[in-house]
């Protein structure tokens, strides 16, 4: 999925937390675990006009901009496509990223220029890793009604943000788990490995907890973790986490308990290593640098518009010769413009 943004911001949502929520009955007792949770509120966000879909983008934002590599978080619907008209993304560019894309209903097709095409549909994952340079399309399928599910995507670390782009898809066997159906789609959790290639230690996986209902997890003390709620309330650790935000736990802890009130709570467990580097995020580009990022667009619209003059496209700092991001076949319709850049230089997020 794109940032379609027509102005896109470094600097999003507020700082601040939900607080004084009433409590849903305990299903357990109380994790001993004092430390607070910091609540990362969604602002909605339009994907492409007045009339497009409306997503709620809890990361990054002004609080926080990574949770270990996992650098962007999009949470939309259930909407009713008839009404919203459902998503219709054209080809447009990421470098140095991989989006993974999940779904509760519905169903999207994929195109990219490595030449995949694919269906994303609830409970199975969609990987792309971009590398140097990839355009893709994702369109709602005419056989659905609603669209339900998230976008997320993952900074490649420097090491590997030059690799060449691929796709991957994978269907996790769900695993039941004291009482909850887990979907582990990306690192592992509770001995279930995903196959799904990562560049950093990292976690996902969605969780279903019925209501009255105590799970406890263990995870990877060196972790930071991310908890999206997308419907009932749930208290990990001891803390409550809205229906739509996004709770970030800081590293050090061995296990996690998630307790479920009076209504069954639906959420994804992300997670990794912090990663340790700056990176400069713009539009559907991550760089290091704001040349980089400047050079990435001026590549995307000389490649699909023919607007900017090729000897330009020489001072490119990652070296890549033109062609950087291919075409996509089968979709009808243009690429999407790169918005302008703002006139400020773009700072790297920690």
């Amino acid at each position: 999925m794109s940032n379609l943004e027509a102005d896109p911001d470094e600097v999003v949502c507020d700082e601040d937390s939900l607080r004084g929520i009433p409590a849903p009955a305990p299903a357990t007792a109380t994790a001993p675990n004092p430390e607070p949770i910091d609540l990362l509120e969604p602002r909605d966000v339009p994907l492409g006009g007045p009339r497009a879909m409306e997503v709620r983008r809890t990361l990054p934002q002004r609080a926080r901009s990574l949770i270990g590599a996992w650098c962007f978080v999009d949470h939309y619907g259930p909407d009713l496509v008839a009404r919203t008209h459902g998503m219709v993304v054209p080809p447009h560019p990421h470098t140095g990223l991989q989006t993974v894309s999940w779904l509760f209903a519905g169903e999207i097709e994929h195109r990219d220029s490595t030449g995949a095409h694919a269906m994303v549909r609830p409970g199975e994952l969609n990987l792309m890793t971009a590398g140097r340079g990839i355009q893709h399309s994702e369109v709602s399928t005419t056989e659905t009604t609603v669209l339900h599910g998230a976008q997320l995507w993952v900074a490649l670390p420097d090491s590997d943000r030059h690799t060449a782009p691929f796709f991957e898809h994978y269907a996790p066997t769900p695993l039941r788990h004291e009482g909850a159906t887990v979907h582990v789609f990306l690192g592992s959790l509770l001995g279930e490995v995903s196959p799904a290639t990562t560049f950093s230690p990292l976690v996902g996986a969605q969780f279903d907890i019925p209501a009255n209902t105590g799970v406890r997890v263990p995870v990877e003390p060196g972790f930071e973790h991310g908890i999206l709620i997308d419907s009932g309330m749930l208290r990990a650790d001891g803390h409550y986490i809205p229906v739509g935000n996004l709770g970030y736990l800081s590293p050090g802890r061995e296990s996690l308990l998630l307790e479920a009130g009076a209504e069954p709570v639906r959420a994804i467990l992300i997670g990794g290593a912090p990663l340790g580097e700056s990176i400069v995020m713009w539009w559907n580009f991550i760089g290091r640098s704001h040349e980089e990022i400047v050079a990435y667009r001026t590549q995307w619209q000389a490649e699909m518009f023919g607007d900017t003059p090729p000897d330009r496209l020489a001072n490119d700092p990652s070296g890549t010769p033109p062609g950087r991001f291919g075409r996509v076949v089968g979709y009808e319709g243009a690429a999407l413009p790169a918005p302008a850049l703002p006139n400020v230089r773009l700072r790297p997020r920690d």
